[in-house]
């Protein structure tokens, strides 16, 4: 008897699928809620505005010093307790936002939740590498992107406009939301297997140097991104132009990294990541255009800089999970996450000195010129990487 083809069952009827995208989104929201706004935040009450990255970078800075300390954390603690900390260390500080907004009071405070970031970036990624079979990876991390996105896609543009329209009260304490994923963890963590930490020694320094072309490739397009969030508001602070480009690079963000999961499992990834760099890079010149040319090709710039943002988040972390191997996967996402963060930091503190000088308008033009000096990079990247040979 001839049997038909296997049905292919949706990811969200797993239980951990659903608790791994409940905790993500409540964790992502609170940190695009402050992303764009705190800047703008903190300007408003005399910061400078070549400063104005500066919250961005200090919370950064310490999210990146979290993500390398996880793997021993999650080795000494697990995986449970040590991501509901995070969730915890995430939320529970953002209310005191509203108390003031001088550049230290707002940068103590990210520092703290910082932490929290840090670790619920690295154990994200690792679960959604872990609660799906092999083969469709890139239709989990596609999900997961996913929830990362939609996030993006609300919580940017709605911090920025609640910051403009003086409701820091309501930011703040929305930006609590991951004090409500601890919800969803006892489900997550008791239907999926907690990654373990990679091996250190040659081992672990051998799946540093295999994820380190996607994670330096993933480096240029936060850095990218980083700067569009943190000083297009600035730019143009008046009427709702800004928050609709920020709503269109968010549709088109999450749109672009739960999609091009799927693809890059049934076509591999070769040739979707220099694609998806390259509209980057003509995204970002079209965008520097744009703050001259007029509203209509700012906001077509915004969304076609999403297509690349989300298509390579996806695309890069795919690649650093296959060049490390199941050993590796560990410190892959913590390269991976440090990067991506490093990058976000780098584009929102650097952007504002180089604007400075040239104009907003000149800075994203070079940094659409980065972006595509970076294409050999991606296609070098996005290579298997060759088996260690055996002594």
């Amino acid at each position: 008897m001839t049997r038909g083809p296997a049905v292919r069952t949706s990811l969200l009827r797993l239980p951990a699928m659903r608790s791994l995208l409940g905790v993500t989104a409540l964790g992502f929201a609170s940190y695009c809620l402050t992303l764009g706004s705190l800047p703008t935040y903190t300007v408003a009450g005399g910061a400078p505005e070549a400063a104005a990255g500066v919250v961005t970078a200090v919370f950064l800075v310490v999210t990146i010093v979290a993500q390398v300390a996880v793997p021993s954390l999650t080795a000494r603690f697990g995986s449970g307790p040590v991501l509901a900390t995070g969730l915890l260390a995430l939320g529970l500080p953002a209310p005191l936002y509203a108390l003031g907004n001088g550049l230290v009071w707002v940068s103590s405070l990210s520092a703290v939740r910082g932490i929290g970031f840090g670790i619920i970036t690295v154990l994200g990624a690792l679960l959604a590498a872990a609660v799906a079979p092999p083969e469709r990876r890139g239709e989990s991390i596609g999900l997961y992107g996913l929830a990362i996105a939609v996030p993006n896609l609300i919580a940017v543009p709605a911090g920025v406009a609640l910051v403009l329209a003086g409701h820091v009260a309501w930011l703040a304490w929305l930006a609590a939301s991951p004090v409500l994923g601890l919800l969803f963890l006892p489900a997550l963590l008791r239907t999926t297997t907690p990654p373990a930490p990679s091996p250190g020694g040659g081992a672990g320094r051998r799946a540093v140097v295999a994820s380190l072309p996607p994670s330096a490739v993933l480096f240029v397009v936060t850095l990218a991104g980083g700067g569009l969030v943190t000083f297009l508001p600035i730019e143009r602070p008046e009427g709702a132009v800004v928050t609709v480009a920020l709503l269109l690079f968010g549709i088109t963000t999450a749109l672009a990294r739960w999609r091009v999961g799927v693809l890059a499992d049934r076509v591999g990834v070769r040739r979707l990541l220099p694609a998806g760099l390259a509209v980057g890079a003509a995204g970002m010149a079209l965008l520097g255009a744009g703050l001259s040319w007029g509203n209509g090709w700012l906001l077509a710039a915004a969304a076609l800089f999403g297509v690349c943002y989300g298509s390579v988040q996806n695309l890069t972390l795919l690649t650093a999970f296959a060049r490390a191997g199941s050993d590796g996967a560990t410190a892959a996402s913590a390269m991976w996450n440090a990067s991506f963060d490093v990058g976000t930091a780098v584009g929102a503190l650097t952007l504002g000195w180089v604007a400075g000088g040239l104009g907003l308008s000149w800075t994203y033009v070079v940094v659409a010129a980065l972006l595509a000096g970076t294409l050999p990079l991606a296609v070098r990247a996005a290579r298997p990487v060759p088996a260690p040979r055996e002594a």
